[in-house]
C-alpha cells in the first residue's frame, strides 16, 4: 500500500473541490457525458479542446487492466502498489493529464482479466480471486487520487472522481460464461461473478478514503434469459436481481444502456418484453430502488447509428439529431439520472464498429454535432 505524502494533503481538499458528485437530486443537475475510446485514448491526437467545444462535462474511458492495452499484463509483486513495475499506466495518464487540462471529469471503467489472474483464458472471464481485482482497482483509485506523486515525472497526477466496475457483464462479450450448470440446474454464473466483481471495485476504490463515487452495472439493454441459446445473455432486471441474490452489496449509482433495439424506435418508444429501454427505464429505476434504496442511474452509454453508412441498422442524420435531443430531454427529465451519455464522437472505421458518432469517418459534422453542443445551453 502506498502512503500518501503529506506535503499534498491540502491538494485531496482542492481536487475534490474540482469534482462535480452525480447524485439523483433535481433533474437539471444531470451531467452530460461521452464515451469514445478510439478517440480519447489517441496519444497522437488530443481531442478534449473538441469536448470543450461540445460542452461536455464527463468522458467514459475503458481503464483495461488485462487484455489487449491492459496496464497489468505482467505480474505485479505488489499489485496494490500503483508504482509496481509491472503496471504501464502511460496511455491513461495521458488521458487523464488532458481531461484535467480541459476541465473535464473521467469516468473510468476497469474492465478486463490479466491472464494471470483467472487461469490463462480470456479477459471476458472474471478473476480467480477478488482480491486481485480489489488490489488493482486501489493502485487505480490512488495513483488518480489527486495526491499521488509520479516519480518519473515529479507531477502530481490529477484526481479521477468517478468509477465504474465492467462494462455489459450480461452480454456474453464481456462477460464469460452467462450461465452454468449447477446441480443439473442453470445458475446465472455471470450476475454471480459480477457480485464479486463489483464489490472488489467498489471496497478497492473507496479504500483510497476520497469521496470517489462508484457505480455498478452498465448493463446491455436486453438478454436472451436462455442458456441453451445461440448467444446466451441475461436482461438487465433479472440480472440486478440475481446479482443481488449472490452477494452484490451496494454502489453509488447504477449504470445501464438502453438502446434502441429497432431503428423505427423512438426515444420514447416502450418495447415489450424484459428489454430496458430509454421509453420504460423507470422499471430499472424502481427495481434498484426496491432493492437498494434511492440510487442515482447513469447511463454510460447510449446512440443511434446513422443511415449513411449503417444501411441496416441506422436513422438518417436528421433523425439522428432529433433522437438525441429528445433522447437527452427525456432522460433530463427523470430526477433519477444523474449521467447521461453519448456513444461515440466519431464514427467507427471499420463496417463491422458503431456509426453513432457526431462526426464521420472522414471528419465531416452530423447535424448531431451541433445539437450535442446546444444540448446544455437548451437546458439552462
Amino acid at each position: 500500500m502506498v502512503t500518501k505524502p503529506r506535503h499534498l494533503a491540502a491538494l485531496l481538499t482542492v481536487a475534490c473541490a474540482l469534482v462535480m458528485p452525480i447524485s439523483a437530486s433535481a433533474s437539471n443537475s444531470m451531467l452530460l457525458g461521452l464515451f469514445d475510446d478510439g478517440v480519447m485514448l489517441d496519444p497522437n491526437t488530443n481531442s478534449f479542446p473538441v469536448l470543450q467545444s461540445l460542452h461536455v462535462q464527463v468522458v467514459r474511458i475503458t481503464l483495461t487492466w488485462g487484455g489487449r492495452g491492459g496496464v497489468a499484463n505482467k505480474q505485479p509483486a505488489h499489485p496494490a502498489d500503483p508504482s509496481d513495475a509491472a503496471y504501464d499506466w502511460s496511455r491513461y495518464d495521458q488521458a487523464v493529464e488532458r481531461a484535467n487540462a480541459a476541465g473535464t471529469q473521467l469516468l473510468l471503467t476497469i474492465v478486463g482479466t490479466p491472464a494471470g489472474a483467472n487461469g490463462g483464458k480470456s479477459p471476458q472471464y472474471p478473476p480467480d480471486s477478488a482480491g486481485d481485482l480489489r488490489a488493482f482497482a486501489y493502485a487505480a483509485a490512488e495513483r488518480y487520487s489527486g495526491t499521488f506523486l509520479d516519480t518519473a515525472t515529479g507531477q502530481v497526477l490529477p484526481r479521477v472522481g468517478l468509477w465504474l466496475a465492467w462494462n455489459e457483464p450480461n452480454n456474453p462479450v464481456f462477460l464469460l460464461p452467462q450461465f452454468a450448470l449447477v446441480g443439473g440446474k442453470w445458475t446465472m454464473a455471470a450476475a454471480a461473478a459480477y457480485a464479486r466483481i463489483c464489490n472488489a471495485v467498489y471496497d478497492g476504490v473507496h479504500a483510497t478514503g476520497g469521496p470517489e463515487q462508484v457505480a455498478c452495472g452498465a448493463t446491455a439493454p436486453r438478454g436472451s434469459n436462455s442458456p441453451t441459446s445461440a448467444r446466451p445473455s441475461i436482461s438487465p432486471l433479472a440480472f440486478l436481481r440475481s446479482a443481488k441474490s449472490f452477494g452484490l452489496r451496494t454502489f453509488d449509482a447504477w449504470a445501464h444502456h438502453p438502446y434502441y433495439g429497432n431503428p423505427s424506435e423512438t426515444p420514447a418508444t416502450r418495447t415489450p418484453g424484459s428489454a430496458i429501454e430509454l421509453g420504460n427505464i423507470d422499471e430499472l429505476v424502481s427495481t434498484v430502488t426496491v432493492l437498494y434504496g434511492d440510487k442515482p442511474i447513469w447511463i454510460t452509454e447510449y446512440g443511434y447509428q446513422t443511415n449513411p453508412p449503417d444501411g441496416v441498422f441506422g436513422v438518417s442524420w436528421t433523425k439522428q439529431a432529433a433522437y438525441l435531443k429528445q433522447a437527452y430531454e427525456i432522460a433530463r427529465a427523470n430526477p433519477h439520472i444523474g449521467l447521461f451519455t453519448w456513444f461515440l464522437l466519431k464514427d467507427s472505421p471499420s463496417p463491422d464498429g458503431w456509426q453513432s458518432g457526431l462526426i464521420t469517418v472522414a471528419g465531416r459534422e452530423k447535424p448531431s454535432f451541433a445539437t450535442f453542443a446546444n444540448l446544455r445551453a437548451s437546458s439552462l
